[in-house]
C-alpha cells in the first residue's frame, strides 16, 4: 500500500556543535506534523556531522510516529540513514521492526521525501499483515 501526501518539520538544535578539523557533530530534536495518508506527528532524535566540503554530510535519527494511516490508529519507529556528498543526497527511511502498535502492528515499510519549493512531500510504501 502507498500513503502519500506533506510535512512540515521543526528541528531543535540540543548542545552546541562539537566542532571537528573543518566541520561539526551536532544534536537536535525534531518535531514533525504529517497530512494525507499519514495523519500523525513525529518525535525524534538526529545526530549530524557536517564536513570541510560544501554539501558533504551525514545524519542519522530515531523518529516516533503516532497518528492514523488510512485510517487505521496506531504508532509506529523510523529509522533514518542520510548521507550528502559534494550535494548527492542519499536517503533510507524504513520502519523499524515490531515498532507498531495498536492497529499498526506489524507494519514494515519504506518512506521517501522530496523537497520542492521549500515544501516537503512524502511517499510511503508499507506492508500490514492481513
Amino acid at each position: 500500500m502507498r500513503a502519500s501526501g506533506t510535512f512540515t518539520v521543526s528541528m531543535k538544535p540540543q548542545t552546541p556543535s562539537e566542532e571537528l578539523a573543518g566541520g561539526s557533530l551536532g544534536r537536535m530534536l525534531l518535531d514533525k506534523q504529517f497530512e494525507g495518508g499519514l495523519v500523525a506527528v513525529g518525535k525524534g532524535e538526529m545526530l549530524t556531522a557536517i564536513t570541510q566540503i560544501q554539501g558533504s554530510a551525514g545524519y542519522v535519527a530515531i523518529e516516533h510516529v503516532t497518528g492514523t494511516l488510512h485510517g487505521q490508529q496506531g504508532s509506529f519507529v523510523f529509522q533514518h540513514s542520510g548521507t550528502m556528498t559534494r550535494g548527492a543526497q542519499q536517503l533510507a527511511i524504513t520502519v523499524v521492526p515490531d515498532s507498531g502498535t495498536e492497529a499498526l502492528t506489524g507494519i514494515t515499510g519504506q518512506f521517501t521525501l522530496s523537497i520542492v519549493d521549500s515544501q516537503h512531500f512524502y511517499e510511503f510504501e508499507y506492508s500490514l499483515p492481513q
